[in-house]
């Protein structure tokens, strides 16, 4: 990872297009990306641990730009798999989604099978990216995980980026750490602590209703945060699904191989009927409307974002201007350069002493010594009135 992280700018043209959603649902807050026609089935993206809407960006750009509609969602705070399910559920109701194609990568393809089967009749399709079925494995490695809630936020960030292969890594791959890093960087102590949790829940997926054939497995072929046992299993669950192998791309190929995973994607939706609706482009706006029909605002818009007037949950006023090709990142293609490969993991191999044991003194003076202060403060004052009392 570079000392020195910088912005993208595919990434900044993308900020400047397409509105970051905030809504509360409930106790849980939603944060999302919605883009291109609302007439069109979405396309909703769900990230790994270490991810956040954002991370999607490539995909949206590119996808909406041909007719599709891509929704990215941030992983809210839940604690268990089945408040994960309940939660997601009523995000879609909020937006006014029914049928959906899910696409989630790590930890968010773990989650989007868990509400393919819980929930079958809203998904119509899966696209798996080095994803898994069970969470035994993750739990093993993490004996700590009774005490996530309570550790504290430095200690939680590094976990998750110690878990990031750090180099060498071509360029493409290089930048796409970086991005990665920057977002892990704004999740809070909670975000952190509760995709953990998820991680390490006890949890399994079962039989889907799904049919094989509506399934697309998308799996990197160099090194992977997720063990190969782990993707070996999930492509034998699945023995009728159509496997898209990656030569290269590392953990994040949606960001380092992003012209691949967009051409793989399109293919899916394509084969499971979702037709784009290219017509509609010119009149994507910054609203993301695509010529769906306006409706009230909800008045829940991020207060960064312009106001909009645009139907769907918390989105707004559109502006007239059509959508843009972003200008040519330097991770947009491929490289031939090939890595040796080796085994990271954002959530594994990392041993609670070697967690720990560096920061005990950061720990101890942190929030044990005030804890420790205050309560001699107040047992030495409350002895003092007694004596006085005496």
């Amino acid at each position: 990872m570079k000392g020195a992280l910088t912005v993208p700018g595919d990434y900044i043209h993308f900020k400047s297009l397409v509105p970051l959603h905030k809504i509360p649902i409930g106790i849980k807050q939603w944060r999302y990306y919605d883009f291109g026609p609302k007439v069109v089935p979405p396309l909703i993206c769900l990230p790994g641990t270490a991810g956040t809407a954002d991370v999607y960006y490539k995909q949206i750009m590119s996808l909406s730009m041909k007719g599709y509609r891509v929704i990215s969602v941030d992983i809210p705070r839940v604690w268990n798999h089945h408040e994960w399910i309940r939660a997601f559920e009523k995000f879609l109701d909020a937006i006014d989604v029914h049928h959906i194609h899910l696409y989630g990568t790590s930890l968010g393809g773990f989650l989007a099978q868990l509400f393919a089967q819980h929930r079958p009749r809203r998904v119509r399709s899966l696209i798996l990216s080095n994803s898994f079925l069970d969470t035994r494995s993750f739990s093993t490695a993490m004996p700590w995980a009774p005490i996530v809630s309570w550790t504290p936020s430095f200690l939680l960030k590094r976990y998750v980026l110690t878990g990031i292969r750090d180099g060498p890594h071509e360029p493409f791959i290089a930048d796409s750490v970086d991005f990665v890093v920057s977002q892990v960087e704004t999740l809070s102590k909670d975000d952190l602590a509760s995709r953990l949790t998820l991680t390490v829940d006890t949890a399994a997926v079962g039989p889907l209703l799904l049919s094989d054939s509506f399934i697309t497995i998308m799996d990197t072929n160099d090194y992977c945060a997720i063990p190969q046992q782990l993707k070996d299993e999930l492509g034998e669950r699945y023995p009728g699904a159509r496997r898209a192998y990656l030569k290269t791309g590392g953990d994040f190929p949606f960001l380092s191989r992003p012209d691949e995973v967009n051409l793989h994607l399109q293919l899916h939706l394509r084969r499971v009927g979702v037709e784009a609706r290219a017509d509609l482009v010119q009149g994507i706006s910054k609203g993301g409307s695509g010529g769906s029909h306006s409706e009230e605002n909800d008045g829940r818009e991020d207060p960064d974002d312009p106001p909009k007037d645009d139907g769907e949950p918390s989105e707004g006023r559109s502006t007239d201007g059509q959508l843009h090709p972003a200008p040519e990142s330097s991770e947009s293609h491929s490289s031939d350069e090939q890595l040796s490969h080796a085994r990271a993991s954002h959530l594994v191999n990392e041993d609670l002493a070697v967690l720990f044991l560096p920061h005990v003194r950061e720990i101890f003076c942190l929030y044990l010594l005030p804890l420790y202060l205050g309560s001699l403060y107040i047992t030495l004052n409350y002895c003092w009135k007694v004596k006085q009392e005496v």
